[in-house]
């Protein structure tokens, strides 16, 4: 926490504001669209789950849609496509990011068109932190008229080129789950360029009510609207969101340069024009073996890390979901693992990591 948290979570009690809207909510909005700039207008909403949810529903996805969606990522990226009866297409990554592949996304595209499918929108995903190939995707969507839903999940603070990530979509989200570079305790946000598109996104999130005296409603609606206290979090974490980038930035630089030199051991980095929050440092070894020496290793030392984002094409619930593969996201899932990354670990915390690793690694 910045110290502030507080200050503005008691300005909700003070003035009893403490339903889905408010003062906080809105000031949390504007030091959002302050900070991502281009032109942003953005909707606090109660989880970055909910945001996609809607930003499909705005870009007009409805039951047995195709949407073309990133498989290496966590399932919250996927599930709003079911949650409409649409239907997800997964597509593998490419090696320089992790991210979604563009040769197998237009692949894939085609072969849909070609079968009278066209897909009604496309999932790409900043997985880590990682900037995706946003020039060759946003041409992609461009060539064949698909829009894009941009998932920044865990990418603010993350930049491509000198623009802040999220700011891409055609509709893009935010996650401020406990776990993410900030924190609302639970929220999200889905921030567009479109003015007429964020009203219709709160009017959706706070169910969808007709302008009437009386409760009118010509459409379902949703209740994912952020509430004025949890905002208040949000505006603290703003406060310091630069400084918890920098110091999971130097954890990843830490981390690499005291185990990068380690047989089989391989770290993501940045290409060209790409600026990644590091949100989680991951290093990748030379096999499913040694991964899991390295894991078990630290688990009897109680430290938690865990293997990167099992592919969507590889998950149970949507083993009959058609997908483009090519064996990227398959292999880092089977070789990499996540590191202890918060934003508080001490220098004590990341040589008690790094020894360990060190053991293993002979």
């Amino acid at each position: 926490m910045s110290g502030n948290e507080q200050q503005y979570v008691k300005e909700a009690f003070d003035t009893n504001w403490i339903a889905p809207l408010g003062p906080n909510v809105e000031a949390f909005e504007r030091d959002l669209m302050q900070y991502v700039q281009e032109d942003s207008h953005i909707a606090a909403l109660s989880s970055g789950t909910g945001a996609l949810h809607l930003g499909l529903i705005l870009l007009g996805v409805k039951q047995d849609d195709e949407v073309l969606c990133q498989s290496f990522t966590f399932s919250a990226s996927a599930n709003p496509i079911t949650y409409l009866g649409a239907k997800p297409i997964f597509i593998d990554s490419e090696e320089e990011t992790w991210n979604i592949s563009p040769e197998l996304l237009e692949k894939a595209i085609i072969e849909r068109i070609a079968q009278g499918k066209k897909p009604k929108a496309i999932i790409a995903v900043h997985l880590y932190g990682m900037p995706y190939k946003v020039r060759e995707i946003r041409e992609i969507s461009l060539k064949y008229s698909i829009p894009v839903l941009e998932d920044s999940a865990e990418a603010l603070g993350s930049s491509y080129h000198g623009v802040k990530c999220g700011t891409f979509g055609d509709v893009s989200i935010f996650s401020f789950n406990g776990n993410k570079i900030i924190t609302t305790s639970g929220g999200g946000a889905l921030c567009t360029k479109d003015k007429n598109m964020k009203k219709r996104a709160i009017f959706l999130a706070t169910q969808a009510r007709d302008e009437a005296p009386h409760y009118q409603h010509s459409r379902v609606g949703y209740n994912y609207r952020m509430s004025n206290v949890l905002a208040g979090i949000g505006r603290g974490q703003m406060e310091v969101l630069d400084n918890r980038v920098n110091a999971r930035r130097n954890n990843y630089f830490y981390y690499k340069e005291h185990l990068g030199s380690l047989d089989g051991i391989g770290f993501l980095e940045e290409p060209k024009g790409c600026y990644s929050n590091r949100w989680l440092t991951c290093l990748t070894t030379r096999s499913k073996e040694q991964r899991e020496w390295v894991r078990l290793a630290l688990e009897e030392e109680n430290i938690e890390s865990r293997p990167l984002w099992k592919p969507m094409h590889l998950q149970p619930v949507f083993k009959n979901s058609l997908s483009f593969v090519n064996g990227v996201s398959a292999g880092l899932f089977e070789r990499g693992l996540c590191l202890p990354s918060g934003s508080n670990l001490s220098r004590v915390d990341l040589d008690r990591t790094i020894e360990i690793i060190k053991r293993v690694i002979v």
